[in-house]
């Protein structure tokens, strides 16, 4: 795998139980190989988000955001970079002429495929020590939870950040 460099940590016995400090790890590993992997082409896991979500439908800027799980400023910043790179525009929408629908361009949907076969050749790496059963069931159990009872943060007044 791209940027793994070091020799990963023995983990701490009193967390290896722990589904959050096991998610966030992964989460965070797992970040930085897709990004160190769509750096090598120029774009990034977040833009390859966008861009592959903005294909599947009509959806304004803050649509968007939601169907990818970026804030507002962060959406602003995404979006401001797919423009100067020609991936994607802003586009009046035709049912709120307020409204401004994302619209994926020629070279976007170019990206977009691309970067699907950077997501899946980084997925295999990362998975190749889990048998085809493993990896299914892990796939699947993720988006159960990620769809059922993970779908939404708790609201709470001092929420976890976020890694950049």
């Amino acid at each position: 795998m791209g940027a793994t460099l070091q020799t990963p940590p023995q983990e701490p016995a009193e967390l290896v139980g722990n589904l959050g400090w096991l998610l966030a790890q992964a989460s965070h590993a797992l970040s930085t190989e897709m990004t160190a992997a769509f750096e090598a082409q120029g774009g990034t896991p977040r833009g390859h988000c966008v861009l592959a979500t903005a294909r599947t439908g009509e959806f304004t800027q803050k649509e968007l955001a939601d169907r990818v799980g970026l804030d507002k400023t962060t959406m602003v910043v995404t979006m401001d970079a797919l423009e100067a790179d020609g991936l994607a525009e802003r586009v009046p929408s035709p049912g709120d002429r307020r409204a401004r629908v994302i619209t994926v361009t020629p070279a976007g949907r170019k990206a977009v495929n691309a970067g699907r076969k950077v997501v899946e050749r980084v997925q295999n790496e990362v998975l190749e020590s889990l048998d085809s059963h493993e990896r299914e069931a892990l796939m699947d159990t993720l988006g159960k939870l990620v769809c059922g009872p993970l779908a939404m943060p708790a609201a709470c007044h001092n929420g976890p950040r976020r890694k950049a």
